[in-house]
Order: structure tokens, then sequence, then C-alpha cells
């Protein structure tokens, strides 16, 4: 029997119960995955709290994951049982043993990629590609500000821009966190959650601003970041692990300064879009812009895990081993 980690109702990690299954037969466009490894994010949380409500529950959650191809459907031709394959989005369902997947989401595994860098790396490398190249185009010269710079997405982020040629501005929260950051290749670090951030930055910057924020940090935070762009520059909001965004008023984004609010889930619900990112991400992987796994639990730990990424007690990708 399989296992896999139910969501009952949204709210805490009591909510999630570890439950026996039989694989699943593929429908006829759809293949069965039998997972090596899961990456956990925090979009497992929002999903887990109700910040992003699923369809319905009981639920399985987690959107990103890698494995084996154990069974196919009759309508499948363009994969076969033993391929290695990584996966990332809707529809969730990766925190279980084996699970069916579309067939077209399935993204083929080059050689010299184990499952477990690509469980770590495809939903945050997918969310690390639209940030640089449809969010902003990152480019050499861009100067960019990274929150969290030694956390999962901030690794492959600033790894990501600084191949593009951008200089990068990272936040961590300790010293043992910048020497992570500065090992990715952060070229600036503001250490400490009570670090004067706009000073900082707009020092480093010559009193410019950068060119682009990405703030995953959400709460009060994002209010900061505005205050780090320089005009006609670009504020993206795309998480809020730090707690709800307090309303962000017109007035806040004077002089000439733009908010973005993108979003993974749906960028990839685009076929075409996760096609592009999927072959972006492949050339990324060849070039060793991964992200890097901190932590691994045994799935059956999955409440665990989600304790240690709310208290931020980890750095780079948490993964979940059936």
């Amino acid at each position: 029997m399989d296992i896999a980690v139910t969501l009952t109702a949204t709210g805490g990690i009591d909510q999630l119960q570890v439950l026996e299954r039989a694989p699943q037969s593929p429908g006829p466009t759809e293949i069965r995955v039998r997972h090596e490894a899961i990456g956990v994010n925090f979009l497992d949380i929002y999903h887990r709290k109700g910040v992003y409500p699923l369809p319905s529950y009981p639920a399985v959650l987690g959107a990103e994951g890698a494995g084996t191809v154990e069974a196919i459907g009759s309508e499948v031709t363009l994969l076969v049982p033993g391929d290695r394959i990584a996966y990332a989005g809707a529809p969730v369902g990766a925190y279980s043993s084996t699970r069916l997947l579309p067939a077209e989401r399935a993204i083929k595994l080059p050689e010299g990629i184990g499952p477990r860098t690509a469980a770590a790396s495809t939903l945050k490398g997918m969310t690390a590609y639209m940030l640089v190249s449809r969010t902003y185009v990152v480019s050499p010269g861009t100067v960019i500000l990274v929150h969290a710079a030694a956390g999962g997405l901030g690794a492959i982020l600033v790894r990501w821009a600084k191949y593009l040629g951008a200089t990068v501005i990272g936040t961590v929260s300790s010293e043992e966190k910048a020497a992570l950051a500065r090992s990715h290749g952060a070229d600036h670090l503001i250490v400490g959650r009570d670090a004067d951030l706009v000073r900082q930055v707009l020092e480093l910057t010559g009193g410019r601003g950068v060119d682009v924020g990405y703030d995953g940090i959400g709460g009060d935070m994002l209010a900061k970041t505005i205050k780090c762009i320089r005009p006609f520059g670009i504020a993206a909001s795309f998480g809020q692990a730090a707690g709800p965004i307090p309303p962000v008023s017109l007035d806040q984004l004077r002089p000439n300064r733009a908010l973005a609010h993108p979003s993974i889930m749906a960028a990839t619900a685009d076929q075409a879009f996760y096609a592009e990112a999927a072959a972006a991400l492949i050339d990324a992987f060849r070039l060793n812009i991964t992200a890097v796994v901190g932590e691994e639990f045994a799935l059956a730990d999955a409440a665990r895990a989600h304790t240690e990424l709310e208290a931020g007690r980890t750095t780079g990708s948490l993964l979940l081993i059936p």
C-alpha cells in the first residue's frame, strides 16, 4: 500500500493525516508517478491554511515532485514506464507515494539531474523564470532586491539573476544565512529582521534604488520594498510568509513606481507558458542553476516540515522522501 498525506480541512498541522491507499489506475491521458522526492513550498502552507483554498476537501497537498513513470494511460504516446520526470503546479497532490498526473505536465529529466535536485527546483525554478523573464526582464546591469536570499526560492533566484548579469542585494535573517546567500552569488547582504532595509538599499545603490524588488515575505515588508524601488521600477509581491499584506495605496507608489502581483500557479496553468518555463528550467539545470536542498523529511513527517518552514528555521529547499 502507498501512503498519502491528506488535508481533512483548512487549518493547522493537526488537519494533516497520513492515510494508506492503493495505487490508482491512470485515465487515458494520465500517468502514474512513483515519487522519489517531493518539494515542500510555502504554497503548501497557504493551501493548508486556506489562504488559497483548494477546490474540495479532503485533499492531498503538494505542487512539486519528481520520480519515475510507473504506468501510462491508453492515449499517452510520449512517455513510457521507467521514464524519469518532474512536474510543478496544478493539479496539486504531490504528498503521496504515487499519484496520477496529466501526461502533458510531465517534464522529462536529462541525465545527471537527480530526483532530489528536480523536486527541490522545479516549482521554484519556474517561479524564478517567471520573475526574471516576465515580471521584470533582468539583464546585465539590472539591480535587484531578493528577500530570503538563502531560502529555497531565494537560492535559485539569486543564481539565475547572476547568470543574467544582475547585481543582487539580498536580505537574510542571520549571518549564517548570509554566508549561504553569498555562496549562491549575492553581491550585498542586509542581515537581520530589524535591519534598516530602505536606508541600506539606498546607500548600496547611491540613492537610486533597485530596478525590481522580489517580495515573498508579505506582512509589512512590502511597504518597505516599495520604498527601495527606483522611479519606474517594479515591486513584485508573490507571497506572504510573514502574514497578510496591509492594503497598498496608490500614494505609496509615488514617484512613478509599479506594483506587480505574479502568481506561478496561474502562470503554469497556461500550458504554453508551462512548456516554455520547463524548457528554460532544463537549460538552467545544465548550467547548475538549481535550488539547494536544505533538509529532508520522511513523507509521513510532512507536518514537521511545515512547522520548521513556518518558523523560519530552515535554509534551502525542503524535501519529503516517500
